[in-house]
């Protein structure tokens, strides 16, 4: 370090230095501008390129149209030269359909003198079917009319016979042997010592109209009379001994409802007496220190009379039943229907959440009531309450398995109690 330091270090000339540095920016500023146009040159190459291939595509694309020229040049001359060919061929072929034409002309004109000829023996036929369908149907209607007379005739006849058989007895044998108009007719039975006479219509359609005359003067005679009030005879002591037995049946009725409305006025005076006992000792445990009464609207018609409910609740003063809550109105309704239970006792009850509406004291009053009735009596309870639940000695119920199928479920809450040794 000290000999570097000791070495003697070359003396700057500052001239120098500027010529040095103003030659370096100089060739720097020639090489900026060589760059520049270097640069230039190509993008002028680049152009000259482009616009070589573009001329040359234009060439091709020059050559390609003087090609497809030269080919519809071509196609044109072979179309022209088979026009010539036709052209060559159309003097043989005008000569040929001339006489076409005139051939066709002639056939046409003798086709449209037959079909003239036709046309007219048409008209002809049609004129004569016309009229011969005229003629036809005149004929059907002649025949259709005479076969309805016909028709009249023979029904006309049949009446006729029927009724000689109904009102004479004769059939047509016997008229046609004893009274047709070839033989002769005897004499009247007011004409005495007269012989018979040939039939004469008109004669004997006069007779015919005086004798029916005389006939409507002395009424119908009906040849079945005796018999028919025999039968009316019969049918009126039958109808007779009838009456006199509904009459007998009639009063063994009233006998008897007489006696089912004395039996059924007692049931429901003794019925109607223990439910309103059975009332006086249910409501006031319902109904801490309210009042309740059963009473008959019309006690002196015991079948058509109502039963008034009368209830009145601790501290409150109403008249109605509407007044009353949706839990009171449900309260009364059980007590009233508990006394029923108790005035005529039944092996079981079926009750249908009569405790919906109830609040947790009242249900605890209704619960003990229901108790009561336990000891003579079977209980089928269908409640949502879970205090009902738990006085309750078995439980069932239906609930949904994991496969979707609803099935019951039963559980035993009170075992039954052992047996008394």
């Amino acid at each position: 370090m000290e000999d570097f330091q000791k070495t003697e270090r070359p003396g700057v000339d500052e001239t120098k230095r500027l010529e040095a540095r103003a030659l370096v920016d100089s060739i720097a500023a020639e090489e900026v501008e060589a760059r520049i146009a270097l640069e230039a040159a190509r993008q002028r190459a680049s152009s000259l390129g482009e616009q070589v291939e573009a001329l040359l595509a234009r060439v091709k694309q020059e050559e390609m149209a003087r090609e497809r020229e030269q080919a519809r040049h071509l196609e044109r001359m072979r179309k022209a030269k088979r026009a010539a060919e036709v052209l060559s061929l159309i003097p043989p072929v005008m000569e040929i359909t001339a006489r076409s034409v005139e051939e066709s002309g002639n056939a046409l004109v003798q086709a449209e003198a037959a079909r003239q000829a036709s046309h007219q023996e048409l008209l002809a036929l049609r004129e004569s079917e016309s009229s011969v369908r005229e003629r036809l149907a005149a004929i059907t209607d002649s025949v259709h009319s005479l076969e309805m007379q016909v028709y009249e005739k023979k029904l006309q006849r049949t009446t006729l016979l029927e009724r000689a058989m109904e009102e004479l007895g004769l059939d047509e044998e016997a008229l046609l042997s004893e009274y047709s108009p070839d033989q002769p007719v005897p004499p009247d039975g007011s004409e005495e010592g007269a012989e018979a006479k040939p039939f004469v219509r008109a004669e004997q359609e006069a007779r015919l109209k005086k004798a029916e005359r005389s006939l409507d003067q002395l009424g119908r005679v009906n040849p079945l009379a005796l018999e028919e009030f025999e039968a009316l005879e019969s049918r009126h002591t039958f109808l007779t001994e009838q009456l006199a037995d509904l009459k007998k049946t009639r009063a063994a009725l009233e006998a008897i409802m007489a006696e089912l409305d004395e039996t059924m006025h007692t049931i429901f005076s003794e019925a109607f007496a223990d439910t309103q006992e059975a009332f006086d000792e249910v409501f006031p445990v319902l109904f801490p220190g309210g009042s309740g009464s059963l009473k008959l609207t019309d006690p002196g018609d015991l079948l058509t009379t109502g039963i008034d409910v009368a209830v009145k609740p601790a501290g409150k003063k109403i008249e109605r039943l509407s007044l009353l809550s949706g839990g009171e109105r449900s309260l009364a309704a059980v007590a009233l229907l508990i006394a029923i239970f108790k005035a005529r006792p039944s092996p079981f009850y079926i009750l249908d959440e009569v405790e919906a509406a109830l609040d947790d004291s009242n249900l605890g009053r209704l619960l003990g009531v229901i108790e009561s009735l336990r000891n003579d009596s079977q209980l089928i309870i269908i409640t949502h309450q879970k205090r009902t639940m738990e006085i309750a000695d078995a439980l069932y119920g239906v609930s949904m398995r994991k496969d979707g199928v609803s099935a019951v479920v039963g559980q035993r809450v009170k075992e039954a109690e052992a047996p008394a040794a």
